[in-house]
């Protein structure tokens, strides 16, 4: 078996067995076969597809390049979550201590943030003393003792994804369904968890241009964890304006801790129950979304919700007093108010450019070993559908160098978009895609 003869059956859009994936993926991680080897199989496969069993081959091919999380140890039906990353993504942070009250451990492996959008574990890491690196051990007895955890993803997780990923970032091949989707689902797959809830993002701030294309995303997806027996269901969600008012680190902490208090934005706390009502439905907790969203809601109406993210921050080492004190967490020396440019209504948010606005103060980061400034950020108060009056403070942005916020200000004024008309609110939720939609 040659790799250039595997390249050019691909190229015809031939279909590949599991026995030459998995000689692929291996000669790829073995260094047997080439980087522009592989460039041209990627660009094959992105002009080709693949079939579904090709993808759950794959998929499982690039599992296996690595170790895997075994969490046979925790009882339980494990759920996991995943977003396709966006702009005040803090869903994690309230999903997983508030799934984990209703009766459903959650066992989460998280990333960082890169571009312009933020990763769980650098917001949750403005929590004073919280720990993100855990020992498998510990990670696992977290859950099994409070029915929760959140750590940072292990090196060795899935290490063909990130040669691969590094080697399409550079060829034209980032946006390939097949890739793309192989590369979410190999990671969810190894982390163990046995139902995977997907929140596949579209519009402006999302990677997922239009609907169309996250439709497609999140049919491969969902194939892939269907063929692989993972109970898997993507919900395709707005991202055409940030999620939520804040965006930044602490800020995002901040903003969920209150949701977790029933004081949450209208368009957050609907995504919340969407994808958590999913969740306790693939995992068997319930049996249908309603019975999921009224167990959600009594669990948040009682307490228990905000309870367990106390609990989930004392048993990784962080301050529990930061639930009532915002205070402890990292504060910003500067002040910015940004005002709105005209009378009418706020029409849109170009939400990359928040997310890039943000970054230019600190709170994302260009390359992996960048440091962030922990207490930057924006507090958006008006959202799209607002009416304003021009001069009207529409945002408050928080930072330590004041000339890159007057750069980021005039960046983010730019991205509030005005009619004069009121605007028809685009849905929250697009789709919610099941095995059966297949």
């Amino acid at each position: 078996m040659q790799a250039y003869e595997l390249i050019i059956k691909k190229r015809d859009g031939l279909e590949l067995t599991r026995e030459e994936i998995n000689f692929f993926i291996h000669g790829f991680c073995s260094g047997e076969i080439t980087d522009y080897q592989v460039s041209a199989m990627a660009m094959s496969i992105f002009f080709r597809g693949m079939t579904s069993r090709e993808l759950g081959d794959w998929t499982m091919a690039m599992v296996n390049s690595g170790e895997t999380i075994d969490l046979r140890g925790i009882s339980g039906v494990k759920a996991d979550k995943h977003s396709t990353g966006g702009v005040g993504d803090k869903t994690t942070i309230l999903l997983a201590p508030w799934i984990a009250a209703a009766g459903v451990p959650i066992a989460k492996m998280s990333g960082r943030g890169l571009g312009h959008t933020g990763g769980t574990i650098d917001k949750l890491e403005s929590i004073p003393g919280f720990q993100t690196t855990l020992t498998r051990e510990k990670f696992i007895n977290n859950v099994n003792s409070i029915g929760v955890a959140v750590a940072g993803q292990t090196s060795n997780l899935v290490p063909a994804d990130k040669k691969l990923y590094a080697i399409r970032d550079v060829t034209g091949t980032v946006d390939s369904i097949p890739l793309i989707a192989s590369s979410i689902m190999s990671k969810k797959i190894a982390a163990g968890s046995d139902a995977i809830i997907l929140d596949v993002k579209t519009g402006s701030g999302a990677f997922m241009k239009t609907v169309d294309d996250a439709k497609k995303l999140a049919e491969a997806m969902v194939t892939i964890g269907t063929n692989l027996n993972r109970n898997t269901i993507a919900v395709i969600s707005n991202m055409n304006q940030p999620l939520g008012n804040a965006v930044g680190n602490s800020l995002e902490v901040i903003e969920a801790i209150e949701a977790l208090k029933g004081r949450g934005p209208e368009d957050l706390m609907k995504l919340m129950y969407t994808l958590g009502s999913q969740m306790l439905t693939a995992s068997g907790r319930v049996c249908s979304s309603e019975e999921g969203a009224a167990l959600m809601k009594q669990t948040l109406e009682s307490g228990a919700a905000l309870k367990k993210l106390k609990e989930m921050i004392v048993a990784q080492g962080g301050n529990p007093e930061v639930i009532d004190h915002y205070e402890l967490f990292p504060q910003a020396k500067d002040v910015l108010e940004i005002s709105a440019s005209e009378n009418g209504y706020v029409s849109d948010i170009m939400a990359q450019e928040i997310g890039l606005a943000v970054k230019t103060i600190g709170a994302g980061r260009e390359k992996i070993d960048d440091i962030l400034d922990l207490s930057a950020g924006v507090y958006l108060k008006k959202k799209v559908g607002d009416a304003v009056k021009k001069g009207e403070t529409i945002a408050v942005l928080y930072g330590n160098d004041r000339e890159k916020m007057q750069v980021a200000s005039a960046r983010i004024g730019q991205a509030y978009k005005y009619s004069s008309d009121k605007p028809v609110p685009l849905p929250m939720i697009y789709a919610v895609i099941t095995k059966g939609d297949l």
